[in-house]
């Protein structure tokens, strides 16, 4: 796994494996700023879908790089991330997408969320909740990042996290997946209350990609 400045992709391309459109557009905005054009799985519709079978976001995130990586023979970077839940032991965590059953089903799976944490005995009051709201556990965003290099076959990591609080009450149009329910109290607001300059500078998606730059710019990786 030891590479460095020759992994980065030199191309004006940067290949992701993922069919989130949200995840899209989030790494389309991190990677503006290095001229890069960003294509994703919905570009090659001739690859097959990828099962992320990994009970690990990095089992997840370098099977899904190594394969599509394979079948483009070309550096692929992959993230696999999802919400981990202190008072539901970590959950829904690897399975975040699919926490209610179907793939990529939002409403569903935040509305599982509440159903869940709804089972336990309440919190008592917290000064940080918003008005209107109460605070149901403490969480933490996690996103792990895999870039794939089939000619080296070799693959550098970086992991970034966010952590907040899950309230009842979704807030916010912004964003994507359990991002209405994803409170910061240091800004006052969820995930989804945030322009998307703003979550990119404080997420953990936003978090891992800088430091996957830094790994490979410093050839430390």
């Amino acid at each position: 796994m030891n590479t460095g400045e020759a992994m980065i992709p030199q191309q004006d391309t940067i290949i992701i494996a993922t069919q989130n459109k949200g995840k899209l557009k989030e790494f389309q905005l991190a990677f503006q700023s290095l001229g890069k054009r960003v294509l994703s799985m919905a570009d090659y519709p001739q690859l097959p879908d990828i099962e992320e079978d990994g009970d690990t976001f990095t089992a997840n995130a370098l099977k899904k790089a190594k394969t599509m990586a394979e079948a483009l023979n070309l550096p692929v970077l992959a993230d696999d991330s999802g919400l981990c839940v202190d008072r539901l032991d970590g959950a829904p965590g690897v399975y975040s997408a699919r926490y209610a059953g179907g793939h990529g089903d939002d409403q569903a799976n935040n509305a599982k969320l509440l159903t869940e944490l709804g089972k336990l005995p309440p919190l008592e009051a917290n000064a940080e909740a918003p008005a209107g709201c109460r605070i149901l556990s403490p969480a933490r965003f996690v996103c792990v990042l895999v870039l794939y290099d089939p000619a080296r076959q070799s693959f550098v990591e970086a992991a970034g996290t966010a952590d907040g609080y899950i309230i009842d009450q979704p807030r916010g149009n912004h964003g994507f997946g359990y991002d209405p329910l994803f409170y910061l109290p240091e800004l006052g607001r969820t995930m989804a209350e945030l322009t998307p300059e703003e979550k990119e500078r404080i997420s953990h998606r936003g978090a891992a990609i800088r430091l996957m730059l830094d790994k490979l710019r410093s050839g430390t990786a």
